[in-house]
């Protein structure tokens, strides 16, 4: 019987024999717990109801964002999927419309600007490592000196999003940069990681590295607000206006779709300044 004690621990199996990632299995038992809280009822008890008074309390009431919504309706859905089956109609329901809005993007000097504010050597060379690689976050905080591949200049991202490996233009600056951080900062450890947290040999903390990086955008007064997956935007749309192909940045970056890297089209100084050039040759006789 599944209750208010147990039901994590057999969500957490449930959720390894699906083979989700660890940062979805955070997300969604973080919504089930939410969902609990508020429902104040044993799991046996809960109602179809019950999840969707919850989606819209979160939604009118709360007001959350899209994205926000979408983790806890999928995280419900699995838990009475799998670990409470329940064949409820209301999951056939429960999706939101996120906002197609394009990301932000930082130029070199912006970036430049916001990084070196930045004293603390680790956090520093993580967001710089993140930047001159493309990463995601996870990738970047997770980062092993196995990966470093300086003879092909290549870096090896080893089970990324969707378990899928892939190989990461290594550039030679950063090496340098990266083989003086290690000289200067490294501490003796037998940790793999690249950048660990203070005192520990396990790697950054990814929420202590983004308010790292938000104190120093807001230091900077950058009027933009990007985050530290801005860096990821930014280095895919450096690649793209210096002439590198759309299909080769989706590989470097671990799309799975052409769709995902076609969004940075609209956020590319040359194509803006080739419509602006149409558009005034369109109004010239006016």
């Amino acid at each position: 019987m599944i209750t208010l004690d147990n039901w994590s621990e057999r969500m957490g199996e449930d959720m390894m024999l699906r083979d989700l990632r660890p940062t979805t299995q955070d997300s969604y038992e973080s919504a089930v717990r939410q969902f609990l809280r508020w429902a104040k009822v044993e799991p046996e008890d809960l109602s179809e109801d019950a999840v969707r008074k919850y989606i819209l309390y979160l939604r009118e009431d709360k007001k959350l964002a899209a994205r926000t919504i979408n983790v806890a309706a999928y995280g419900l859905r699995f838990f009475f999927t799998y670990t409470l089956p329940r064949e409820w109609p209301v999951f056939e329901l429960l999706r939101v419309k996120v906002p197609e809005t394009l990301p932000v993007v930082l130029t070199q000097k912006e970036t430049r600007a916001v990084l070196s504010i930045i004293r603390e050597p680790v956090s520093r060379m993580a967001l710089t490592t993140i930047y001159g690689l493309g990463l995601r976050i996870s990738e970047g905080i997770e980062l092993k000196v196995e990966q470093m591949d300086s003879a092909r200049q290549t870096v090896w991202i080893r089970g990324g999003k969707r378990s899928k490996d892939r190989a990461i233009p290594l550039p030679m600056p950063l090496l340098k940069r990266l083989r003086q951080y290690w000289k200067e900062v490294r501490p003796e450890s037998s940790s793999p990681y690249i950048f660990l947290g203070p005192k520990s040999n396990k790697p950054l903390d990814k929420t202590g590295l983004q308010k790292t990086f938000s104190a120093a955008r807001r230091e900077s007064r950058l009027t933009k607000h990007p985050t530290v997956h801005t860096l990821r935007h930014s280095y895919a749309t450096y690649l793209l206006e210096h002439g590198v192909s759309l299909r080769v940045i989706q590989e470097i970056l671990g799309h799975k779709s052409l769709a995902s890297t076609e969004v940075y089209l609209h956020v590319t100084q040359p194509a803006m300044v080739q419509v602006h050039d149409v558009v005034n040759r369109l109004m010239v006789d006016f």
